[in-house]
């Protein structure tokens, strides 16, 4: 059984990222939970080319961006400049980010987690955050609540997936065929890239799925009280035809005393 998960490098292309991801629905979902002291200290992990992170900022916020990829925050450091709003943007990995300061929102958005493969990746990640988040901050999350029925029909056909014009002129479509293993519940996404009408290249986007009922223990075991479980960004209560999972989340005990068995 192959375990080399990964994400292509044209996924992360910053251009072609930023041109199929230029929407912001979940944008007042994040607006809502920041705190009103325009004092406090924001971290977004998994914040890409700062697609949520300059608009929050442009709320008067002190926030902090990370990203492992260099592309995609070089691109956020410009599009900030030209937005003008200052934004601390740092390349490191979430597991095991170590920040000198505390913060009062913690945030990973857009299902980044998926792209967290094994239990102890995620543990990792959920104790760096115990450790930077204050007592009484918060952390919010918003993953998928994965649909195994859908999963399986895409593995039958190549489906096309997208189909876009990117900033610097590349006509972009993209073509998905997924493959699902149950043993590890990772979805092992191929995207088939044709740029400027030729094939290019197979893209992988594998991605963890993680259950409900899964992911609330592991929360809980990392130290963290489900406040609110959303299924969308409208705030509707989650249910078993919910696409998403929506967490707000506070602390419970302090990161120290956190003791999780992978």
């Amino acid at each position: 059984m192959e375990e080399n998960y990964k994400v292509g490098e044209l996924v992360y292309d910053a251009d072609i990222y930023d041109g199929l991801n230029g929407f912001l629905f979940d944008l007042p979902f994040y607006k809502k939970w920041l705190p009103s002291d325009k004092n406090a200290r924001i971290l977004e992990l998994c914040c890409g080319t700062g697609r949520l992170t300059i608009p929050l900022a442009g709320e008067g916020y002190s926030i902090t961006g990370v990203d492992n990829s260099s592309s995609m925050l070089k691109q956020a450091k410009l599009k900030a400049t030209k937005a003008g709003v200052k934004i601390d943007f740092m390349e490191a990995d979430i597991r095991t980010l170590d920040l000198s300061d505390l913060y009062d929102l913690i945030f990973i958005p857009f299902n980044s987690i998926h792209h967290l493969y094994k239990n102890q990746d995620l543990f990792e990640t959920f104790r760096v955050i115990q450790k930077h988040l204050k007592e009484d901050g918060l952390f919010l999350l918003d993953c998928y609540n994965p649909d195994i029925h859908y999963i399986v029909e895409a593995e039958k056909v190549l489906t096309n997936m997208a189909e876009y014009t990117t900033r610097d002129g590349r006509k972009v479509v993209i073509r998905q065929r997924m493959s699902y293993e149950s043993s590890t519940q990772v979805n092992r996404i191929e995207w088939h890239y044709f740029i400027n009408d030729a094939f290019h290249s197979i893209q992988n986007l594998d991605m963890r799925m993680y259950f409900p009922q899964e992911l609330d223990e592991y929360l809980k075991q990392s130290g963290f009280k489900i406040s609110h479980k959303f299924g969308n960004f409208e705030e509707e209560e989650f249910n078993d035809r919910s696409e998403k999972q929506i967490f707000v989340c506070k602390k419970t005990v302090h990161s120290a005393n956190v003791t999780t068995a992978y």
